[in-house]
């Protein structure tokens, strides 16, 4: 076994075993930022800068793997890689432009760091497997696994980027404070940003049919249900109108 290969192991057995402890630890302490970033957590930085350092890795760090590859330029490695891109470069570089936060507005700089240690970790893994490790012949293109994962992931796509547009405009010009968000699939769940967030990467999972794509998916959804919860729980004690019908991340379930 390669010295690259045992590395590339315990790297994926490290994320698989983190997620579960993860998913526990935040169903009981919500991560300090957003709405939830009222206690004192040590020093910050502003969100925006914030998010794209935390966020950067994917995009670059996943690049920098992906084409260190031997299959980087076939064709289905370079589809699966645009779609990876596709998600990380905006959501890097162009979604913290468009957030709408205050002038004052931070985010623990304990919260950024641990982020960026994980998706480099995460661009590392999927990066390298896609276009070193995998198996993904043109043949690849008719499997069900890939067509099932790319609409699974492009669903979420879409139900993430309206979401986020909805959260954007939920306030207008000089309004500050929270509000409702209505329309889109906020008729079924608090927080749809966070549904296709983990429908994104459980199609990525079913289309790259890996264990570093699984891994992925794993930990997204070990993160992002318990703050779903935790975000749910607040706009019920929030809003004493708030809508009794909606769950918080997955329709008519949890």
């Amino acid at each position: 076994m390669s010295e690259a290969s045992t590395l590339f192991k315990v790297l994926l057995s490290v994320v698989l075993i983190a997620a579960p402890a993860v998913a526990f630890s935040l169903l009981y302490r919500t991560a300090p930022y957003g709405r939830h970033g009222a206690r004192r957590v040590g020093p910050t930085l502003s969100t925006r800068m914030g998010w794209v350092v935390m966020e950067c890795p994917s995009a670059l760090a996943f690049a920098h793997f992906f084409f260190r590859g031997p299959n980087s330029l076939d064709a289905v490695p370079l589809v699966l890689a645009t779609l990876w891109l596709l998600h990380y470069v905006h959501r890097s570089f162009v979604y913290p432009l468009e957030m709408r936060v205050g002038a004052n507005a931070t985010i623990p700089v304990a919260i950024v760091s641990m982020g960026f240690i994980f998706n480099m970790i995460n661009s590392y893994l999927n990066g390298t497997w896609v276009s070193t490790y995998g198996s993904y012949p043109s043949s690849w293109f008719d499997d069900p696994r890939f067509f099932i994962g790319v609409v699974v992931f492009a669903a979420g796509f879409f139900i993430n980027r309206q979401s986020d547009a909805i959260l954007r405009t939920l306030r207008g010009p000089g309004e500050t404070g929270y509000k409702i968000p209505e329309g889109g699939m906020y008729a079924f769940v608090s927080c749809p940003n966070y549904l296709g967030e983990v429908m994104i990467w459980t199609g990525w999972a079913i289309a790259t049919w890996s264990l570093a794509g699984l891994s992925f998916a794993v930990f997204t959804a070990a993160n992002l249900v318990p703050r779903a919860l935790a975000n749910h729980r607040w706009y019920r004690d929030t809003f004493p109108d708030y809508p009794r019908t909606r769950r918080a991340v997955i329709p008519w379930l949890l």
